[in-house]
């Protein structure tokens, strides 16, 4: 088994089909983290069931099953054995953690479930929180969009990212940065939660089409690089090992293309079916009135003159 946090001076395996299967590892701060979460969920969702009301079964798993068991998958799996060893492996990593992880747990509407089974205190303390200025400047979908889109520039074309290769602590964070980043954008743009920023949904429509052109600049431009990301770390594993530091950048940059606008153009389908279903909703609303009011006028007509 590969360390924690595997450096140059480690004996490194090939990633084999069966060491991507087999070689896990335990992060020891973020698995705890990921455990808790979990457990106040279903805490929530037991309490809820107790006192006989529902909570769609699929929220559950969304956040539970998707949600936080991707984020166990990318960072206690081989994609957390290797993601110092291969930017491939990061990449793949870094994709689940930045979008599949919290859209996932939006889908799961925690903050809903809260408000439904916190005390009275604690739930005015997240009221407190949801309507804070802080709150309301931080979940504006423009400052999502920018952490989202830019942050993977500022990471991968400065010294940030080789400083998290050589640092556990930094490694860490950038973890807790990737998921914090995701929900910032998908949160406030999904609307299954009361938090600040929901906007209209063509705006909602037009920033996640955004994303698009953005991570596929980004793939090209690292599949095109001919300097290694973090050269001085990678060449100084030389491994004799397929594939070769370059070989892998090209790849990493094309899991970085491709995904990003498979989640991307996914995340539009849905918010547009939602578009659809609002407004049909709304249609209906609107038939029922005129329809109360025509009655009204009618009863009307018909009393005694």
């Amino acid at each position: 088994m590969l360390p924690l946090h595997a450096g140059p001076g480690d004996q490194i395996e090939p990633l084999t089909p069966l060491r991507l299967l087999t070689a896990w590892t335990f992060e020891p701060v973020l698995l705890t983290v990921l455990l808790v979460i979990g457990a106040l969920y279903l805490y929530g969702v037991h309490r809820l069931h107790a006192r006989g009301d529902k909570w769609s079964k699929g929220r559950t798993f969304a956040f539970v099953g998707l949600g936080l068991g991707s984020a166990v998958i990318a960072t206690q799996s081989a994609l957390g054995t290797y993601d110092t060893v291969l930017l491939s492996v990061h990449m793949a990593q870094h994709m689940i953690l930045s979008m599949l992880t919290p859209l996932a747990l939006a889908l799961g509407a925690p903050v809903t479930l809260a408000l439904r089974t916190l005390p009275l205190r604690p739930r005015g303390w997240l009221l407190a929180v949801l309507h804070s200025r802080f709150a309301k400047v931080i979940c504006f979908p423009m400052i999502g969009f920018t952490l989202f889109v830019l942050s993977p520039w500022a990471l991968y074309f400065s010294d940030w990212y080789d400083a998290t290769l050589r640092s556990a602590v930094l490694h860490d964070l950038l973890h807790f940065h990737f998921i914090a980043v995701g929900a910032l954008f998908f949160w406030p743009l999904l609307g299954l939660d009361p938090v600040p920023g929901r906007v209209i949904y063509p705006f909602r429509l037009i920033l996640t089409f955004l994303t698009l052109p953005f991570h596929a600049f980004l793939g090209i431009t690292i599949m095109s690089a001919n300097r290694l990301i973090a050269e001085d770390w990678y060449t100084a594993f030389a491994r004799p090992w397929p594939p070769s530091p370059l070989r892998d950048q090209y790849i990493a940059g094309g899991l970085l293309w491709g995904s990003g606008d498979i989640v991307g153009i996914i995340f539009f389908g849905v918010l547009f079916v939602q578009w659809v279903r609002q407004s049909q909703r709304e249609a209906r609303r609107e038939d029922r009135r005129l329809d109360r009011l025509d009655e009204q006028a009618r009863r009307a007509g018909q009393g005694p003159r």
